[in-house]
């Protein structure tokens, strides 16, 4: 396996899982859902490939826990971070921050690292304000696709998990080697 130097942060709702498909228990964990075509194999292709893996969404920590549990992630992201624990949600500085701080990252880093999610105005807008690099990935229609603001323009875009391995290559060899 290839060390990377690009460190792929992801959202989970409708970036990994169905949204429209989340059953939930009476006091709104998400208990179980699908994983949108080609989402699961996406993140082992990732791994196998070298990247870092980093959740970071809004929402509750079990509700991720119990999703990508059930579908055989949860084991492959080195750190979650949830907008409940770190009680700000995206597009907020603080949830980047976080999971760069989990990951051992400086404040440069955040130039080898991408953001993939499905929200231009929370997960694109915050990984543009922090120089992260930002992939949306256009999957559903129930969030907006076109920006609304400078700050909502993705770096790219993607229609499905499948696309995703090769433009993070291609990404990655553009940084050449590795951190120590």
């Amino acid at each position: 396996m290839t060390p990377r130097s690009l460190i792929v942060l992801l959202d989970c709702g409708d970036t990994l899982i169905d949204e429209g498909t989340q059953v939930h228990d009476d006091t709104g964990v998400v208990l179980s859902a699908d994983v949108i075509p080609g989402a699961d194999r996406m993140v082992r292709n990732l791994v196998a490939a070298g990247f870092r893996l980093a959740l970071v969404a809004d929402g509750r920590y079990v509700s991720f826990e119990n999703l990508l549990t059930q579908h055989g992630l949860f084991d492959l992201f080195e750190t979650l971070t949830c907008s409940d624990a770190i009680r700000h949600e995206k597009p907020s500085p603080r949830m980047f921050k976080a999971a760069m701080g989990a990951l051992d990252l400086e404040p440069a880093d955040a130039a080898r690292c991408v953001m993939v999610g499905n929200n231009l105005a929370r997960d694109i807008a915050g990984a543009n304000r922090m120089g992260i690099t930002s992939i949306h990935i256009a999957w559903t229609d129930r969030y907006p696709k076109q920006p609304t603001t400078p700050d909502e323009v993705p770096d790219h875009t993607i229609a499905t998990p499948a696309e995703l391995l090769s433009l993070l290559r291609r990404l990655d060899g553009e940084l050449g080697e590795p951190a120590a």
